[in-house]
């Protein structure tokens, strides 16, 4: 027989593993989004708050307005991409907000800048460490901050 107590300890394991795969999975949402909608803009708002603040080492950027500039960008110098991300580190509910969360994770992408040139190509490797809210349509990520550790090849064009 289940006592009272083991219900709610379940019941409280169960939330954290749910948190846990919803929160992973709006970060593989992501990275899914930057490689196979990366011509257009639609998606922001299933992985991201309107209010998001995303930082690179080549800039900044906040809202959707700020995140379709840096996909414009990204659309524009690379015809072809390739995200990968894990390893993913969660800490749910930092300082005992029941709606946040942190997440370390590590991302690899290859950038190609013509199909018809795939071994040309500029890639790069990283950390990200991201803060994402409960809304009701479920986790987003409202600020995103990306440590580049190593690239190789022909990065973005001047002016990018």
């Amino acid at each position: 027989m289940t006592t009272p107590d083991e219900l709610a300890q379940l019941g409280a394991q169960v939330r954290t593993l749910a948190d846990r795969a919803a929160i992973t999975e709006v970060c593989d949402r992501y990275v899914h989004h930057l490689d196979a909608d990366r011509h257009n803009d639609t998606w922001f708002g299933s992985v991201f708050t309107a209010d998001v603040h995303l930082t690179f080492p080549f800039g900044e950027f906040k809202g959707f307005e700020g995140l379709a500039g840096f996909q414009q960008m990204a659309r524009t110098t690379f015809e072809r991409t390739h995200h990968l991300a894990g390893n993913y580190t969660i800490d749910l509910h930092p300082g005992g907000d029941e709606d946040a969360a942190r997440v370390r994770a590590h991302l690899m992408a290859v950038h190609v800048r013509r199909p018809d040139e795939p071994a040309a190509h500029f890639d790069i490797g990283g950390h990200y460490e991201a803060e994402l809210t409960r809304t009701p349509a479920g986790w987003r990520i409202r600020r995103f901050t990306f440590d580049l550790v190593w690239n190789a090849g022909q990065g973005p064009n001047p002016g990018h």
